[in-house]
Parts: C-alpha cells; sequence; structure tokens
C-alpha cells in the first residue's frame, strides 16, 4: 500500500514538473514573439518617419519648382498629389487630349519627373506614380467611371510621346487609375471634383498598409 502511494506522488511530481517546463517554454516563446512584434514596429515607425521626411522635401521642391515655371497646378501640401483641373487638360465631357492640355503636360511633366528622380535617396522609395482620373457627381456613375479611366489613360499616353529626363524610370513605375465619383461631392456639382491627380506612393506604404489590414 505504502508503495502504491508513493508512486502515485512520484506520478503526480512528474507530470507537474512537466506541465511547469511547458509553461515556461509557452512563457518563452510569448516572449520572444512580443519582442520581435516590439521591433517590427519600431521599424515600420523608423520608416514611417523617414517617408515624411521625405515627402516633406518632395512636396515643398515640387511648389518651388511649378512656381519657379509658371506652372499652375495645386499641390496637396500634406500629401504632395498634384491635381489638374480637367479643363486646362480637356473639353467637356471629352477624354481626348486637348492642344493646350498637351502644352500644359510638356511643360509639367519634366519637372515633376525631376523633382521625383534628381535625388537617388528619394527616388528609391518611390514604388508608384499614379495617374488618376477623377469626376463630379453629375451623370450616370458608369460613364463617369469609364471617362476618367479614359482620361487618365490619355494623360499616360501623352507622357510615353513626350522626352524627359529619367523618363524610363518614371514609366517603369507609372500606374493608371480611373476614381470616376467615388471621390465627389455628392449634393451638387462640383467642377473642382472634375480632375486627373498625381500621386507618388513610397515601398514603405504598401508594407505598411498590409501590416495593418492583414488579418491575425
Amino acid at each position: 500500500m505504502d508503495g502504491f502511494q508513493q508512486q502515485a506522488t512520484d506520478t503526480e511530481i512528474d507530470e507537474t514538473g512537466a506541465w511547469l517546463s511547458i509553461g515556461d517554454l509557452m512563457s518563452g516563446l510569448l516572449m520572444i514573439f512580443a519582442l520581435l512584434l516590439v521591433l517590427a514596429l519600431l521599424q515600420l515607425t523608423e520608416a514611417a518617419e523617414k517617408d515624411k521626411e521625405s515627402r516633406i522635401m518632395i512636396i515643398k521642391d515640387l511648389r518651388d519648382a511649378l512656381n519657379s515655371q509658371g506652372i499652375n497646378a495645386k499641390v496637396d501640401p500634406q500629401t504632395g498629389d498634384v491635381s489638374i483641373l480637367d479643363s486646362v487638360l480637356f473639353d467637356n465631357n471629352q477624354s481626348q487630349l486637348k492642344p493646350e492640355g498637351i502644352a500644359f503636360l510638356e511643360s509639367f511633366v519634366p519637372v515633376y519627373s525631376k523633382v521625383i528622380f534628381s535625388k537617388k535617396n528619394i527616388s528609391d522609395q518611390v514604388q508608384y506614380i499614379v495617374v488618376e482620373g477623377h469626376t463630379s457627381s453629375a451623370g450616370q456613375w458608369d460613364y463617369n467611371m469609364s471617362l476618367s479611366l479614359n482620361r487618365a489613360d490619355s494623360v499616360s499616353r501623352s507622357i510615353s510621346e513626350l522626352d524627359f529626363s529619367a523618363k524610363s524610370e518614371f514609366q517603369s513605375r507609372l500606374l493608371v487609375s480611373g476614381r470616376g465619383e467615388s471621390e465627389a461631392e455628392t449634393k451638387f456639382d462640383n467642377s473642382a471634383d472634375r480632375k486627373v491627380i498625381f500621386r507618388f506612393q513610397f515601398k514603405s506604404e504598401r508594407v505598411l498598409h498590409r501590416f495593418l489590414n492583414e488579418p491575425g
């Protein structure tokens, strides 16, 4: 009887010790994962700060360069997006660039390209240059979407016919997008919503977006 009780006690001690070992292992693993997560967040934060500094530099250089050349284009002070009203580029409800629109791109695109690609530490961070077409909310949704995309495509094709520095790099990162009336004023027809936007996107922006939006 005493031997049986001793064996049972030894078994309980062994099982308890085993559970303690597994618990210690899991705690250690959780600590490692927590440290890795903190390191990843720190790296993302550093990348975001670097992007912010680069964006500020690009915005300043863009505004200075456009002003010095007398080019009338609106630069968003926060994002660096450059908005060009459709009246500058197109006739009403048309997607073919008018002569004045082609002349504007001939002046604007070389300046825009030079600002982005003249400094390697900045150009290396730029993954995409997006040409976005936008419309107002007037008219049918499908018509507006098609018009915005066709206008952005016309701008892209016009760029391919221009001669400017860093053209190959510019085109290799160029994306064309039609946003239609997705960002337009819905209560009334706002002419300022009809525009083409040039937008640059940093490589780390996509990494941060995936990190924040991936499930789990």
